[in-house]
C-alpha cells in the first residue's frame, strides 16, 4: 500500500492539484446540480453537471499551472466584482493596503500597512505598545 501511495504522489507531480476559488465552486455547482436533479427528477441536468466535474477534474489533473492559476484569479476578480458593490469605496481601498486590528487594551481600531512583516504597534488612543504581524 505504501508504495501506491509513493507513485500517486510522483504521478501527481507537477500537476496543479486544484485546491482554489474556482475548483471549490465548480465541485459545489456539480454537487448542487446533481442534488436538483434528483429532487426534480430531471435526467437532463445530469449532463450539464458531469461536465462541470470532467471541467473540475482537468484543473485538477493539469501541468499547466500558470493557465490555471490565471483562471482562478480572474474568477476571483469576478468574485469581487459581484460582492464588492455590498462594500463603501473606502473600505474596499482599505482592505487593499493596510491591515485592521483592535488595540488589546481599549478596542481602538489601528490601520497597519500590509506588508511590512511583524511590527510594533502603539495606540495613539491608550499609548498601549504591542506587535503585531502586517
Amino acid at each position: 500500500m505504501p508504495d501506491l501511495k509513493k507513485r500517486y504522489s510522483q504521478w501527481m507531480q507537477g500537476r496543479y492539484g486544484g485546491n482554489d476559488k474556482l475548483n471549490l465552486f465548480l465541485l459545489g455547482a456539480f454537487l448542487v446540480l446533481i442534488v436538483i436533479a434528483a429532487l426534480l427528477q430531471l435526467r437532463i441536468l445530469d449532463i450539464p453537471a458531469f461536465l462541470v466535474l470532467i471541467y473540475a477534474y482537468y484543473r485538477i489533473l493539469s501541468k499547466n499551472i500558470e493557465a490555471r492559476v490565471a483562471e482562478n484569479q480572474k474568477f476571483e476578480l469576478g468574485l469581487e466584482k459581484v460582492f464588492g458593490i455590498f462594500q463603501s469605496p473606502e473600505k474596499k481601498s482599505a482592505r487593499r493596503i493596510y491591515r485592521i486590528f483592535p488595540c488589546p487594551q481599549c478596542g481602538q481600531k489601528l490601520r497597519i500597512p500590509k506588508g511590512h512583516g511583524k511590527v510594533s504597534v502603539t495606540c495613539p488612543k491608550c499609548h498601549k505598545e504591542f506587535m503585531k504581524r502586517s
